[in-house]
């Protein structure tokens, strides 16, 4: 009974407040301001319309696709009240053990003979495999030596990155199986991002797992009297997120058709920025799928608008530093006024 009023809490507004209007809504009304105000830009210094260009809205779509199925997994660590440096690097060793599996040149015959011409599910599966565990052994580290998730990730993405480098010895790996560059083409990054949120939102509004993963961030000292295993559950948490991470490498290397120890870089700052600006907290216990879904689509929105509106590069991320700390600022206030709600 403890654990079920605690975790019920965690997501429940305090007695006495009003019924406010979802997060999400408020998000949105953001997203549909910044696309107007790249409409009214476009016609007045490019002459041409942002809106009404479906290749572009689809590109914006598929290019973040990747950022969103981090972000997922991203978005469930931040709730506990944890962070994930390493989803990139992550990205990157997995996309080079994929890819390594997933060769079909002629030098890879000759040297690999063994490794070639494989049924696609193994890169696949072999990705996911690294994501897995890095994942499993951030949790644990976080987990059973008590270290801060901070310094924990901020470790696995060093040695992460250090690890795809040290894979093929800085070298890139090409010419893969036309079956394994299906996995990226087309709408398929979009599919699976979609498919990705609509579970993890389903798994975190509905099941034991996702009231713990809210309990644990509200108040993780009264979620262990309550009876939950806090250790147990970061492992699971932590490892979803290296998972999703891994699913993320697979799709980025089918995309461009080759892994490099490259791929992946400031992903993670992407996928924590879109995470916040959905309106997840940075101090845990509140957070939702849904507005991570709308935080990705805006950082897409303010990437493509910038180019549309040939602006440099250069000060696309300083605008995006810029929202970062704006997005931190306004959920400093949103729980200040949670508290004296």
């Amino acid at each position: 009974m403890a654990v079920r009023e605690t975790v019920e809490a965690a997501g429940r507004a305090p007695a006495g407040t009003k019924r406010r209007l979802p997060p999400e809504v408020s998000i949105l009304c953001v997203l549909v301001g910044l696309a107007l105000i790249f409409e009214v830009l476009g016609w007045i210094f490019v002459g041409q319309s942002f809106l009404m260009n479906p290749e572009r809205l689809r590109i914006i779509i598929l290019q973040m696709s990747v950022i969103g199925i981090i972000a997922v997994g991203v978005t469930q660590v931040i709730i506990t009240g944890g962070i994930d440096l390493s989803s990139g690097s992550v990205v990157g060793i997995s996309a080079m053990v994929a890819a390594s599996l997933a060769q079909e040149s002629d030098y890879a015959k000759a040297v690999y003979p063994a490794l070639t011409g494989l049924p696609i599910l193994i890169p696949v599966l072999a990705g996911l495999l690294v994501g897995l565990a890095a994942g499993v052994t951030n949790g644990c580290l976080i987990a059973f030596t008590g270290i801060p998730p901070f310094i924990a990730t901020l470790g696995m993405m060093v040695t992460a990155r250090g690890l795809a480098k040290a894979y093929t010895r800085g070298q890139p790996i090409g010419v893969l199986q036309d079956a394994y560059a299906e996995v990226g083409s087309g709408l398929w990054p979009v599919v699976i991002f979609l498919s990705v949120a609509a579970i993890f939102f389903i798994a975190l509004r509905y099941t034991r797992y996702g009231k713990f993963t809210y309990a644990i961030g509200a108040n993780v000292q009264a979620a262990r009297v309550s009876g939950i295993n806090i250790g147990r559950h970061l492992i699971k948490v932590y490892a979803i997120a290296g998972l999703l991470a891994g699913l993320a490498g697979v799709v980025t290397s089918a995309r461009v058709v080759s892994g490099q120890p490259g791929m992946g870089v400031m992903y993670e700052l992407d996928a924590i920025a879109a995470t916040v600006i959905g309106g997840t907290s940075l101090t845990g216990g509140v957070g939702r799928i849904t507005g991570t879904v709308i935080g990705v689509i805006i950082l897409g929105v303010v990437t493509s608008g910038f180019t549309f509106l040939r602006i440099d590069a250069y000060y696309q991320e300083i605008v995006k530093g810029a929202i970062i700390v704006g997005a931190v600022i306004a959920d400093q206030y949103r729980q200040r006024g949670r508290k004296k709600g």
